[in-house]
């Protein structure tokens, strides 16, 4: 058994717990950066906090542009704008961007240089300002990664910035600050949940080894992060769809919070995969929502990765509702079924056609993937170009049974799986 789970020093979760922020972050300094949107700047629940920051003798300065998908240049922008005011903390309030950005800034003010220098995994030199993480959306769990997306118009892909040291020091997660959000914000981010937990239980399986959470941020699957895997599985699926059609749905909005935590937990010790990989040329190229992205990718992927975690997807079935006395096989399929019948019920596209892909960039996109080597190396089953690409075009045609004629595969590339797992 290999147990590896890194986290924030205290998650605080449940309705009104955004009330502790006041004191959680006068703990931590006198001077804090708030980095939000200008959605969620423009609200009274974002007055309500930072009323709450000052009555608890923290002076507030607000960085409220930050953009979707973080492009790298804001991170340069905001901590420059910050300098003068020399902050101790930084908080994050909204979507994953916001939490990424507030990571990065973060990052920047203690180590100096650019974003850029740090990009990969293990390059930030040690630990950063405290950061405070309150998520608004249901999605990206980024109250308790190790890593900050960004974008970069240098790259095609999006780049990431991973480390132990990024990791929040504190979460509060309140789900009351989740209602506002618009059923396609809802649906979106709750497909990059269910995909984070779905990927982090169905991720490479690594030989047991002293010395692997020095060597890897995410060292793939194992007994702690399926824990948590399995949590946000069970929430996710009884939630999603009752939280997108009915906003005001209370104990929804809880379920997908925590399950959505739960994922952040799997994900940041064990990681993600293909969907993930596969997602970030189709975004550059179709201009759609990160999480739209790979809810239209995980069946597919599901499918594809089938011969390598057949007891692995039938446990998803299982915990998605399905009757446990089935066959392993048949759970199996049961599971991608249901993956796919949940995402369409909130509104998420059957094909990466339905996203505007187009039919001649589909061996770009697998080629674009294939530079993704965190997320390639994460998978459960070996792959190349050739199987990225077989991928690309079952999604795009909306055919996983293509998947299935071919995913008995080379003696070469099941060797390779076994020995992964």
């Amino acid at each position: 058994m290999l147990g590896v789970l890194r986290g924030p020093r205290q998650v605080l979760f449940g309705a009104g717990q955004r009330h502790a922020l006041g004191a959680v972050t006068a703990a931590l300094g006198s001077r804090a950066l708030v980095c939000t949107d200008a959605r969620f700047g423009d609200t009274p629940e974002f007055a309500e906090l930072v009323r709450l920051l000052e009555d608890a003798g923290v002076q507030v300065m607000t960085f409220a542009e930050v953009l979707a998908d973080v492009p790298v240049h804001q991170v340069a922008e905001c901590a420059e704008r910050a300098a003068g005011f020399d902050p101790d903390v930084v908080v994050g309030m909204g979507g994953g961007s916001c939490l990424d950005l507030a990571k990065a800034v973060a990052l920047v003010l203690t180590h100096g240089g650019s974003a850029s220098d740090y990009y990969g995994e293990f390059r930030v030199p040690g630990p950063v300002l405290p950061v405070v993480a309150l998520p608004t959306t249901a999605g990206t769990g980024s109250e308790v990664t190790p890593v900050a997306v960004l974008t970069d118009p240098s790259r095609v892909s999006k780049v990431g910035i991973s480390s132990p040291h990024l990791i929040p020091h504190t979460a509060v997660c309140d789900p009351e600050l989740t209602t506002g959000c618009p059923p396609a914000l809802t649906a979106s981010a709750g497909a990059d949940a269910l995909s984070h937990v779905v990927e982090a239980f169905t991720a490479v399986r690594r030989p047991v080894a002293p010395g692997l959470a020095a060597e890897r941020v995410f060292v793939g699957k194992n007994e702690l992060t399926d824990t948590f895997a399995l949590l946000g599985i069970r929430l996710i699926a009884g939630s999603l769809e009752r939280a997108w059609s009915d906003p005001e749905d209370r104990e929804a909005r809880e379920a997908m919070m925590l399950g959505a935590t739960a994922g952040g937990f799997a994900l940041g010790t064990a990681g993600t995969a293909a969907a993930h990989a596969i997602q970030y040329p189709v975004g550059a190229l179709t201009h759609t929502p990160h999480g739209v992205g790979v809810g239209v990718l995980l069946p597919y992927v599901m499918e594809f990765n089938r011969p390598a975690r057949i007891p692995e997807l039938a446990a998803v079935g299982v915990a998605m509702g399905a009757a446990p006395d089935a066959t392993a096989e048949a759970l199996a399929d049961e599971a991608i079924d249901r993956v796919g019948a949940l995402l369409a019920s909130v509104g998420i596209p059957a094909t990466l056609a339905d996203l505007g892909l187009p039919a001649d960039r589909l061996r770009w996109t697998a080629e674009q993937a294939m530079g993704a080597e965190r997320l390639v190396a994460n998978n459960p089953r070996a792959l190349d170009v050739e199987g990225l690409e077989r991928i690309v075009r079952a999604a795009h045609a909306g055919d996983r049974g293509a998947l299935r004629e071919t995913s008995g595969s080379s003696a070469a590339d099941l060797a390779t799986t076994v020995g992964a797992r």
